[in-house]
């Protein structure tokens, strides 16, 4: 039987999903004012002290780095995936999570569980970040691609035509695609650290936090790359806290229409 782990990652306390499958995980714990009395991502191999900018990544380099199971993954204290359909009652999201009896048997078919692609229907992925966000990170991105792994390229380049990708940073993987996909990704990012040091003072801190939201464009280019014969399954995501879709949409057409970036996540 294949072991599973996954982290939800959180900030603050919570009602976390119940079952042996995830860990809760206090990301940003070396720097936290509070504990959470759950496990903490400043323990073993860690980046915790990234997290204001990295957000839930410094979790996904925890699991990356101190976990062996043969299934690893990533969600949130918010953010769930769910084989539930229809509308479920707030009260009863937590619940709606993927049961460890679900995720034993998704992963007996599936080499990798990712989000169902959103799709931005208006403008292309890069668009929509330069429109809601600084661009300047994630050109120097393409930069660094170019330079140390050429060979997504290409890929990296469909982000100027491609409306859909699989969004949150959320994945359950095999632990070779899981450790891979972590390896180049965070040799990526490591060297935009470097390179936007200084250029990035201008940025209130909610825009400094790029590196989680380059990274969200940045699984499709690896695995569009790296993987055309997996076996993937697209689950829905559910927001246990609900989305404001009237403040998000009109955020998003003040970007686009009067190019405020955005303020804040939603």
């Amino acid at each position: 039987m294949n072991s599973v782990k996954i982290v939800v990652a959180a900030h603050k306390a919570y009602d976390y999903p119940k079952g042996k499958s995830y860990i809760p995980l206090q990301v940003g714990s070396k720097i936290a004012d509070k504990k959470l009395g759950i496990a903490r991502d400043d323990t073993g191999d860690n980046i915790s002290e990234k997290n204001p900018y990295f957000c839930e990544l410094t979790g996904l380099y925890w699991i990356y780095k101190n976990c062996k199971s043969d299934f690893k993954g990533l969600v949130h204290y918010r953010r769930l995936f769910t084989l539930k359909s229809g509308k479920i009652s707030k009260n009863k999201r937590i619940d709606a999570a993927l049961s460890d009896e679900e995720i034993s048997n998704l992963i007996k078919d599936y080499d990798i569980i990712l989000p169902k692609k959103r799709n931005y229907i208006i403008e292309d992925l890069w668009s929509h970040y330069e429109h809601t966000l600084h661009v300047e990170p994630l050109e120097m991105t393409g930069k660094i691609i170019k330079e140390l792994t050429p060979e997504y390229l290409a890929e990296f380049k469909k982000l100027k035509t491609r409306k859909t990708a699989h969004m949150f940073n959320m994945i359950i993987a095999r632990k070779d695609i899981f450790d891979n996909y972590c390896k180049w990704l965070f040799k990526i990012l490591f060297e935009l650290e470097k390179r936007m040091k200084g250029k990035d003072d201008k940025y209130e801190s909610f825009h400094k936090r790029f590196y989680g939201r380059i990274s969200e464009l940045l699984l499709d280019v690896w695995l569009n790359t790296n993987y055309k014969d997996l076996k993937v399954k697209e689950l829905r995501v559910i927001d246990v806290e609900g989305v404001n879709w009237i403040k998000k949409g009109g955020s998003f057409l003040r970007a686009k229409l009067f190019k405020k970036k955005y303020s804040k996540s939603f």
